[in-house]
């Protein structure tokens, strides 16, 4: 695969809009990626995955449940601990609220290290309320590895799994890219207790075509990466934007950024939440449609269960997914971490899986969404100015 081949749509940017090719030299080639469909389809690979450790898993997540989910994977990190494997656990304190106490001390007890990411509890070391670890990550003996979307809960699982079937975007890879998943997740184990180790894997060679960046948002000096990133893929894209985005914030510059896209006539469709976990953020998303919908970027609201993904592909040459929210809390606060894409083959698969969503939605029309109740306008403004506190 040549690198030239794929990013030639990108490659060309309006004078003054930026140039993607400036983020080029931080793709690593090599390797191999697989678009899990569902929760069920995740958690299998991912228990597939941990069989197979011979050395280390690391799990970061947002979420984790101690419901059936969260119970399986406490039962296969448990076997490998004890198996001599070295396990090390990542959760977020606000993603964790629910957990079993009894859970948590299984897992200790048979060698599982655990770290709580900013307790939200003053007493305790490394306290924090606003800063979150919303990653999710998952690395085997850092050569295979998980993210996107999906915590560990019932919640993604189908209905008939006793779940609630939440849309979502989960990516397995291998290849060198995994090596670099690995070295966020030990970042974050550095940071928070003072105690680093070295990964005990090695890069791993080469498994496939695919170019990524692991595009990380980090300390304060990086906050921006992430979604520069999109903004210059975004400005030089050519033909295609399709994206899904769980909880539709963006600031200013991706609104235009979006805006100036279909203006010069690219076709710009956005997948967003019909129904929501979070009513507030979804009243606050609304407010700004007119915005997008009067520049001719085209809206759809998910028919199905709740979606919960963060991906893109543009001109079937580029991808994202990954934790990132288009709102003001995945910007400044949260750890999130983004798979960028060049590979038309996966770029092929994420687009047409975003083609298909959409064909199950409900489009917003612009005439029709002038017309919406008093009642709705006044909570779409009103949630609107409280947005940098969800």
């Amino acid at each position: 695969m040549e690198l030239e081949s794929l990013t030639t749509l990108l490659h060309r940017t309006r004078p003054g809009s930026g140039d993607f090719s400036r983020y080029l030299d931080q793709y690593v080639g090599g390797n191999r990626l697989e678009l899990l469909p569902d929760g069920a389809a995740v958690f299998k690979s991912m228990w597939q995955a941990i069989e197979a450790a011979r050395e280390t898993i690391h799990l970061e997540t947002y979420i984790l449940r101690s419901d059936r989910t969260g119970q399986e994977f406490s039962k296969r990190l448990q076997e490998k601990a004890r198996r001599g494997v070295r396990v090390r656990l990542i959760f977020d304190s606000v993603g964790g609220m629910e957990i079993d106490p009894v859970f948590l001390n299984r897992l200790r007890n048979s060698g599982v290290q655990m770290l709580e990411y900013h307790p939200i509890a003053p007493w305790r070391p490394r306290w924090a309320w606003g800063r979150r670890d919303h990653r999710k990550i998952l690395v085997v003996d850092g050569k295979t590895a998980f993210t996107g979307g999906v915590n560990i809960s019932d919640a993604h699982l189908a209905a008939v799994e006793g779940g609630h079937g939440w849309r979502d975007a989960h990516v397995r890879l291998e290849g060198p890219a995994a090596y670099e998943l690995d070295r966020l997740f030990r970042a974050v184990w550095f940071k928070e207790t003072g105690r680093w180790f070295r990964s005990e894997g090695h890069p791993a060679d080469a498994r496939g075509q695919s170019l990524i960046h692991v595009a990380a948002n980090q300390e304060f000096l990086h906050r921006y990466r992430i979604r520069a990133a999109y903004l210059s893929a975004l400005r030089a894209s050519q033909r295609e934007v399709l994206m899904a985005n769980a909880y539709f914030l963006p600031d200013r510059r991706v609104r235009r950024a979006l805006g100036a896209a279909a203006g010069r006539g690219v076709s710009v469709k956005i997948l967003v939440q019909g129904r929501s976990d979070i009513l507030s953020v979804q009243y606050a998303s609304r407010y700004r449609y007119d915005f997008l919908l009067s520049h001719g970027v085209r809206l759809f609201e998910y028919s199905g269960s709740v979606l919960h993904a963060k991906t893109a592909a543009i001109d079937g040459a580029w991808s994202a997914a990954g934790s990132y929210n288009m709102d003001h809390r995945s910007l400044m606060h949260n750890l999130e971490v983004n798979l960028h894409v060049l590979d038309r083959e996966f770029s092929g698969q994420m687009a047409q899986r975003l083609r298909e969503d959409i064909a199950q939605s409900r489009e917003i029309k612009l005439s029709e969404w002038r017309r919406r109740p008093w009642r709705d306008r006044i909570l779409e403004r009103f949630f609107y100015l409280f947005r940098y506190f969800f």
